[in-house]
């Protein structure tokens, strides 16, 4: 809570710059890159899928609704909005719903005993598929 707020705050003070949250040109990307974290294996792992389509990291399941990047004359960003559910038995269960940014993974962060997942980049699946 006290981040968002100070989040809020500097969004705020940007407004009454003049300068918009909004201003950057977002550009819509189909692949989806995350680091993901296993806790009690100590493991990282990149996890690469389709935007729409689930991608599973241990008991989760990612789908990624939408990703975006800046063009490369504005400030490098890439964002994505996850929802994340977890398979307990036969039920899944949400445990994320929200915007993650690669260059402020603790803005956003998944809240789970077990592991961590973070935006690395958004790409189109033409790029992601050369070596």
């Amino acid at each position: 809570m006290k981040n968002m707020l100070k989040v809020l705050c500097a969004i705020a003070a940007l407004c009454t710059l003049g300068v918009s949250a909004a201003s950057a040109t977002d550009i819509p990307k189909d692949t989806i890159v995350l680091g993901g974290l296993d806790k009690v294996a100590a493991r990282v792992n990149t996890v690469t899928g389709k935007v729409g389509s689930p991608v599973t990291f241990g008991t989760l399941e990612i789908v990624a609704r939408t990703c975006v990047s800046h063009p490369p004359e504005e400030t490098p960003e890439n964002a994505a909005f996850l929802e994340i559910f977890q398979t307990v038995g036969k039920e899944k269960q949400k445990v994320f719903s929200g915007w993650m940014f690669a260059s402020s993974p603790a803005l956003s962060a998944l809240d789970h005993p077990v592991y961590d997942i973070w935006v690395l980049r958004c790409e189109n699946s033409t790029a992601s598929n050369s070596p």
